[in-house]
């Protein structure tokens, strides 16, 4: 008899586990480090960026003199623009114009659902819509994790960007919360049916299917612009990163850091990401001044 109640509970309880972890990716990120551009020597605008769904998203605008090269920088899960306002001198002293954006439901943003990708590709064209309002010609996308797939995700959707670089952005979702069950102690197995199960859930919660936004479904379509996938070999949410590089078109650019974790590259190798990120893009934003 116990046996009996417990297969038949078993489907209400995956349910249940299903639907937390469904609620837990989508719900809205608290606002977390507060920075400011003053504190990094920045000449700076607080701006709006208007999305293509009516969001009005947050944002900075570092403007670079008369140049018309433009670099979007796109913040991880959790996190807010103020994360990455340390990466903008490196950028703007190279003379780019930097915009920063507060994804929907991060930072100072309005939003409630976070959606790793579907729906940020909308503040992505927003930012691209932005940044050609204001008379760039060239323009390129540096995400950051989560930012990373929203770039390989709305890329193919914006001719106007140029270049992109993935710093971290995960293949998959699945893949994503497999790794972060693995850090938590659980085995990859177990995480791998967690992650699967949650973001089938999340697909109905939706209405969309989620599993045809992976970016690795969707990087080889930003060809023949070029794209740069940045790796640590540590990254337990890019176990799959091998096949990300496989599905992106050329031309391509890879730097896969041993020893290193997610996100972690520009930590262990400041001055070498430094010059490989600007002669990317030194290298492919052309065509202007």
């Amino acid at each position: 008899m116990t046996g009996l109640l417990f297969l038949l509970a078993l489907p209400a309880l995956v349910l249940v586990v299903g639907l937390a972890l469904s609620f837990y990716l989508t719900h809205r990120s608290r606002r977390g480090l507060v920075h400011t551009p003053q504190e990094y020597d920045l000449r700076a605008e607080t701006v709006t960026v208007a999305t293509p769904d009516g969001l009005r998203l947050n944002a900075v605008w570092v403007p670079a003199g008369g140049s018309r090269r433009a670099v979007a920088v796109l913040h991880g899960r959790g996190g807010s623009l103020d994360n990455d306002l340390h990466r903008a001198p490196f950028l703007h002293a190279a003379g780019f114009n930097v915009l920063l954006i507060d994804f929907r439901a991060h930072g100072r943003s309005p939003g409630r659902v976070a959606t790793f990708g579907y729906l940020e590709r909308r503040d992505v064209q927003g930012a691209v819509g932005f940044l050609k309002a204001r008379g760039m010609q060239a323009i390129g996308l540096l995400g950051f994790s989560y930012g990373g797939m929203a770039a390989l995700l709305a890329a193919p959707l914006c001719p106007e960007v140029k270049a992109v670089i993935s710093d971290s952005g995960p293949a998959r979702l699945r893949s994503a919360v497999a790794g972060q069950a693995v850090e938590l102690g659980l085995p990859r197995w177990l995480g791998s049916a967690l992650g699967t199960l949650g973001v089938a859930l999340t697909s109905v919660r939706l209405g969309v299917n989620l599993f045809r936004y992976e970016p690795v479904r969707w990087v080889g379509r930003i060809a023949p612009r070029p794209v740069f996938l940045i790796h640590g070999e540590l990254d337990p949410y890019l176990p799959d990163f091998a096949e990300l590089v496989a599905a992106a078109g050329e031309p391509k650019q890879v730097w896969s850091v041993p020893g290193v974790g997610h996100t972690k590259v520009s930590e262990a190798c400041p001055d070498e990401f430094h010059r490989r990120v600007l002669e990317f893009f030194e290298r492919y934003l052309i065509g202007a001044p």
